[in-house]
Order: structure tokens, then C-alpha cells, then sequence
């Protein structure tokens, strides 16, 4: 039991901290509302655990003999990230869904996942300390302990962004909110850069 425990622990502590996952919760909340919102926070989840379990039935010791795929992930989600932060900041800040477009999708949520380094990392690291051997069992385990965790700490972020919607309640407010955000991504992006 105290696996689990631990398992859970470090799934929530990589799954609630700030990142660029959150941030787009944490906007498409705000945005398009708590519902709306759910097949980022579903699609973010689930491209997640699939790259956990890909990660620990294996694909590390791909990223060992290719070190160059590494440096390639990292360059192309700072890239989605600065084209999400373009796509914010030059956003209406209309509240109504139907006249501003759509709520990130399920798809939108996992590929972000899979170009964020810190998923990448969390993956990394979370299979070093659960699953160093690489049982089967152990990645299973570890992932369903991490489906969870994932989608109540991701959907948290899209509910915090729900709540400020009430404050956010003119187009205005909502393109100060949308830009801050912009920004707060664009930092997480040039952030992964540095050594």
C-alpha cells in the first residue's frame, strides 16, 4: 500500500504544480467553461499516461541510443508552446463559445502532453523511482494510480478557471486574462531553453 501511496504523491505533485497544460486548463475554464473544458483536461490526461506506459514498457532506452530525439522534442513543444501563447494573446476575449471559436480538444490536450518536456521529465523520473526494472505490473499500476491523479489535478486548473469567469465577465477583462496567460507560456517555453 504504501507504493501506491507514494506513486500517488509524486503523481500529484507533477500533475498540480504550474505548467503549460494547467495554464490552457486554467484559460479554457475561464474561456469556454468547466465542461468545455473537460476534453483538454481528458485529452491532456490520457496523451499523458500512454506516453508514461510507452516510457516504462520501453521507449527510454530509445531516447538513450537517440539522444538527438530528445533535443527534438524539446525544440518542437517550445514551439507549441509559443504558437498556443501567439494563439492567446491575439485571442477576442469573447466568453461566448459559439462566436470565439472552440475549447481546446481532446486531441489538442494529448499532443501537448507529448511535446511537453515536462511530461517528458515527470515520465522519466516517475518510471525511474516506481519502475526502475520494468515490470509490467509495476508501469500498469503506476499508470492507472497516475490516470487519476492527472485528470483531478488538470481538471482542478479548468475549475479554478471556471470560478474566474464570473470575474472575467467582459471581453476586456477576458483579453488581460488571455495575454497574461500568453505570457506565462511564452516564460514556460523559453524557460525549457535554458541549461
Amino acid at each position: 500500500m504504501s507504493l501506491i501511496i507514494s506513486m500517488a504523491a509524486f503523481a500529484l505533485v507533477a500533475s498540480i504544480t504550474p505548467g503549460p497544460v494547467n495554464i490552457v486548463a486554467l484559460s479554457a475554464g475561464a474561456q469556454f467553461g468547466f465542461r468545455a473544458s473537460q476534453r483538454h483536461v481528458a485529452g491532456a490526461t490520457l496523451g499523458f499516461v500512454l506516453l508514461l506506459v510507452l516510457m516504462g514498457l520501453g521507449l527510454h532506452e530509445v531516447l538513450q541510443l537517440w539522444p538527438a530525439l530528445t533535443q527534438v522534442v524539446q525544440w518542437a513543444g517550445v514551439a507549441f508552446l509559443l504558437f498556443m501563447a501567439y494563439k492567446l494573446a491575439a485571442d477576442n476575449g469573447q466568453l461566448d463559445a459559439k462566436e470565439s471559436g472552440r475549447a481546446p480538444s481532446m486531441l489538442y490536450g494529448a499532443v501537448m502532453q507529448w511535446l511537453n518536456p515536462k511530461a517528458w521529465l515527470a515520465c522519466v523520473a516517475g518510471m525511474g523511482a516506481f519502475v526502475a526494472d520494468g515490470e509490467a505490473r509495476l508501469v500498469w499500476q503506476f499508470a492507472a494510480v497516475y490516470l487519476v491523479i492527472c485528470y483531478v489535478s488538470v481538471g482542478c486548473w479548468a475549475y479554478a478557471g471556471t470560478f474566474l469567469r464570473g470575474y472575467l465577465n467582459n471581453p476586456a477583462g477576458m483579453r488581460v486574462f488571455n495575454r497574461t496567460m500568453a505570457m506565462l507560456l511564452a516564460i514556460s517555453a523559453v524557460y525549457l531553453l535554458l541549461p
